[in-house]
């Protein structure tokens, strides 16, 4: 059992670097982790479209393909994050706000408010800034219709 979380960074480091020349594309990915997640920042270049694809499908499969090579090759630390230009980040960021006009009209109307379906990284963002604003947050629904019901913090009596 390959167990260091550095080695497992080392290997998905390589790993997508070697796909990424497959593209005709070498460059160094920034590796890193953080909450047992590999991290890997692929650099903005000219083939940013190509590599995110639509709606970042592109992208989820580099990240697919990097944890499953990691957990066949007996890697304890198998989840990846794969980035690439910021497309995420960015992403996120405009996600949060977003978010804060929802947690405001909550928070406003003390009404509960059902958000729009979301994928597991966009729903974690909006617990985040929901949690930071002092409102519960819960996801309910099952794959694509599962979403996120912001509420007001029922005060204890």
């Amino acid at each position: 059992m390959n167990s260091s979380m550095e080695e497992a960074i080392l290997y998905a480091k390589k790993y997508i670097e070697d796909l990424l020349s497959f593209f005709g594309l070498n460059t160094d990915v920034y590796a890193t982790s953080d909450d047992e997640v590999i991290q890997l920042n692929v650099p903005s270049t000219h083939l940013n479209g190509f590599l995110i694809g639509q709606r970042g499908e592109n992208m989820r499969s580099l990240q697919y393909l990097t944890s499953t090579a990691l957990k066949n090759n007996d890697y304890e630390h198998s989840r990846v994050n794969v980035d690439i230009a910021d497309y995420k980040k960015q992403r996120a960021e405009r996600l949060r706000e977003r978010a804060a006009d929802w947690v405001k009209q909550v928070r406003d109307s003390g009404q509960p408010m059902d958000l729009e379906p979301m994928n597991p990284a966009d729903r974690r963002v909006v617990h985040q800034l929901a949690a930071e604003y002092g409102l519960t947050s819960e996801s309910t629904g099952n794959d694509r219709d599962r979403h996120i019901v912001l509420k007001k913090e029922e005060k204890k009596a």
